[in-house]
């Protein structure tokens, strides 16, 4: 059987063009956050190469009114479910409201590991209007597999679904 992501192309520029075309159509007339997100994980999950967790936390209150990232629509194996602003690769890409692209995770301060396998990730922080609302994050078990066109690419990607959704 051929893999899903051998029919996408090679070139990073073509890859994330069609990328967010597809996604532009799987938000057509469907406002609603969590089976968006859910798409869009699964379709990230099949396009990309030489990745073993894509998805997203979504900023929430706890019980104690401090905000944290909540676990949300994903594909790869189980992750951690509650993750403190400015912990780890996700919390610090809230924190510091910004991409955060890691070539070797296991040199980051405060990384949590979710699955042991993870080498490299890239965390985009995901708006609505001046506000975070969540991040899209995406591991790989191979140092270095992102570089600055993902960044740009997944950017993009991010883009056109905080304007696709009703947050």
């Amino acid at each position: 059987m051929q893999e899903l992501n051998s029919m996408y192309p090679d070139n990073k520029t073509e890859l994330y063009m069609l990328l967010i075309e597809q996604l532009k159509a799987l938000l057509v007339d469907e406002p609603y956050v969590i089976p968006n997100l859910s798409n869009a994980s699964a379709l990230l999950n099949g396009a990309l190469r030489d990745i073993n967790w894509v998805g997203f936390y979504l900023i929430r209150e706890n019980t104690m009114q401090e905000k944290e990232l909540l676990l949300g629509p994903f594909q790869g194996k189980p992750a951690c479910i509650h993750i403190p602003i400015g912990r780890g690769v996700c919390g610090s890409a809230v924190a510091k409201k910004k991409t955060q692209l890691v070539a070797d995770v296991h040199t980051f301060p405060g990384h949590i590991a979710c699955d042991s396998a993870s080498r490299s990730e890239i965390v985009i922080p995901l708006w609505s209007g001046d506000r975070i609302i969540g991040v899209l994050d995406i591991d790989s078990p191979i140092p270095a597999r992102f570089d600055e066109e993902d960044k740009k690419g997944l950017e993009a990607f991010a883009r056109v679904l905080q304007e696709g959704c009703n947050w």
